[in-house]
């Protein structure tokens, strides 16, 4: 089976280091605040329709399709920019959130609870 040619520019298409399913990991972060929001996936297609259209696209691992951010919840994120890390396995995807980014109708995915780390100092 082939794979099909990415809709992404070649420089860009050129830089990503995908997983073996061809993903990586999408950081999203509130643009003015730094909150970090959510973690999701994307693939060439999920990350061109969020460089294009100016709303996040993600890939969905479990139902294996596009789902654009609040298209069913009202809870939309509207991209700022989108980065990529030095490596090229993960994307900074800032964004004007607009109600919850996490499923459970929580702001952020990441107000689960601490896990205790011991805090670390400079020598």
């Amino acid at each position: 089976m082939s794979t099909p040619p990415s809709p992404l520019p070649a420089e860009v298409a050129a830089r990503l280091a995908r997983d073996p399913a061809g993903l990586v990991a999408a950081i999203i972060q509130q643009h003015d605040t730094g909150e970090v929001l959510m973690l999701g996936w994307m693939d060439d297609e999920a990350l061109h329709r969020t460089l294009t259209s100016g709303r996040v696209t993600f890939w969905s691992r479990s139902r294996r399709e596009y789902w654009r951010k609040g298209d069913t919840s009202g809870h939309t994120q509207h991209v700022r920019s989108v980065a990529l890390d030095c490596d090229g396995d993960a994307l900074l995807v800032r964004v004007d959130q607009v109600g919850a980014a996490c499923h459970t109708g929580r702001r952020t995915c990441f107000d689960a609870g601490d896990l205790g780390a011991v805090p670390g100092e400079q020598p």
